[in-house]
């Protein structure tokens, strides 16, 4: 889960914590950091579990979003950061990260989701934004909306250990009274979403 200096905490957390969930199926999620401590926008600070180069030995990628994304991508430095390789990783954009995979050129033909405050800097860059939760197309995925995380931990789950444990992983942590309901909107917006290639 790549973090970045002013980072979204319900984006990486959230994503990161329902992944780990599945840690006695060989599934873990890292906080992995450019720095050794990040700020998040908030003033919560942390202290990366892994650092950035961690993400070229990572089968999956996720790219959380915060409030200095603009800044992120303009440091080529930074991202030379991130070899990222969609051919043998899960990629994964929340919210503003969908402007990190558009700068590494990873959306070029792909349609992103994101949030609305992003949305014009993610066009900027010629990107089509979706106005919905969710988008993969093989193995790049991206969220829109902070609670949408728990959408890409659905895919990320689905895709790595199957449905079955999306469906335990949604339903342990769904409000009470919800369950049913949560998992199956989960589940939903990643199915609804995903274009599968062949």
């Amino acid at each position: 889960m790549v973090t970045f200096d002013g980072f979204n905490e319900l984006d990486s957390f959230i994503a990161a914590a329902l992944i780990n969930r599945c840690r006695e199926d060989g599934l873990a999620a890292f906080i992995t950091t450019p720095t050794p401590v990040v700020t998040s926008m908030n003033g919560v600070e942390v202290t990366g579990q892994r650092p950035m180069e961690f993400v070229t030995e990572a089968d999956i990628v996720l790219i959380g979003s915060g409030v200095r994304a603009r800044e992120v991508v303009a440091d080529d430095q930074l991202l030379s950061r991130l070899p990222l390789d969609p051919t043998r990783q899960l990629i994964g954009a929340q919210c503003s990260g969908a402007l990190v995979l558009a700068r590494l050129g990873l959306l070029d033909s792909t349609p992103a989701c994101t949030d609305m405050k992003s949305r014009p800097f993610v066009e900027a860059c010629g990107v089509t934004v979706l106005d919905a939760p969710f988008h993969a197309e093989g193995n790049i995925a991206t969220a829109g909306g902070c609670l949408a995380s728990q959408y890409l931990a659905t895919w990320v789950i689905t895709r790595t250990l199957g449905e079955g444990a999306a469906r335990d992983v949604i339903g342990y942590v769904a409000p009470v009274g919800e369950n049913q309901e949560t998992v199956e909107r989960a589940l939903r917006a990643v199915h609804a979403g995903e274009v599968v290639t062949s």
